[in-house]
């Protein structure tokens, strides 16, 4: 991670802290194939994303089954909205968190957060998209069974279909913008493909951005978050309608 930031303790997960950052804080889901829901290890990209917008990135912990990984990421958006704007990202099941944060804010009625990023999300947990089959079986380190287990474990039981644990089935009316970043040979990229479609359909403002291979997504993935969330910052959209 860069030497330059601060990691410091929080209720709700580590905070990366840049050198005098301002606005606005992101809310930083992570997420890997396995699930893992351990914020320390995105402790690096935190670090270069706070870099990059000069914002506080704020690592959320959340728990290891629906409902109550909502819940605390839900406690963690509360928590960085004390503190100013707020942009949510995640990648893989914190991209899933991600997109169901914004559900659950709009169903509420309450403030939305300037932005949503969604890396590689999972954002279906039916499982049943062709990509699943057609690019697992070109990547002999994706193990389709192991994510199902994973999955129905984290489920606990929930129907696939609702909307806060899969929110490819949700109503998108009234998101904020949202953009999605995956690869082609992603097992997960028609889950992004999808929910862009339906978001754009629904009105919502989506950047989607698609490279080949993870080879080619990984470099960028990084300036492209930062440049979309500073894009909606507050500072941001008044120099652009000045």
């Amino acid at each position: 991670m860069a030497s330059e930031v601060q990691v410091e303790t929080s209720p709700v997960g580590p905070v990366v802290r840049p050198p005098g950052g301002t606005e606005p804080v992101v809310l930083y889901l992570h997420g890997d194939r396995h699930l893992s829901c351990t914020p320390e290890a995105a402790l690096d990209l935190a670090g270069r994303l706070a870099l990059w917008t000069d914002a506080v990135v704020v690592c959320a912990r959340y728990g290891g089954t629906f409902p109550d990984a909502l819940d605390d990421v839900h406690a963690a958006y509360d928590y960085c909205e004390s503190r100013g704007p707020v942009a949510v990202a995640g990648e893989r099941l914190g991209a899933g968190l991600t997109a169901a944060l914004l559900v659950r804010l709009r169903d509420l009625g309450a403030p939305p957060p300037l932005c949503g990023v969604l890396n590689s999300a999972l954002l279906d947990l039916t499982l049943d998209s062709p990509s699943l089959l057609l690019n697992a079986a070109a990547d002999p380190t994706f193990d389709v069974s192991e994510l199902r287990r994973r999955c129905a474990h984290y489920a606990a039981g929930t129907s696939p279909t609702d909307p806060l644990l899969s929110p490819l089935h949700a109503n998108l009316h009234g998101l904020p913008p949202v953009q999605l970043l995956a690869a082609g040979t992603d097992p997960l990229l028609d889950d992004s493909l999808g929910f862009a479609t339906r978001a754009a359909h629904s009105g919502v403002t989506v950047d989607l951005r698609i490279r080949p291979d993870a080879t080619s997504l990984h470099p960028e993935t990084v300036t492209a978050m930062g440049d979309f969330i500073r894009a909606w910052t507050p500072a941001a959209r008044t120099a652009h309608h000045a």
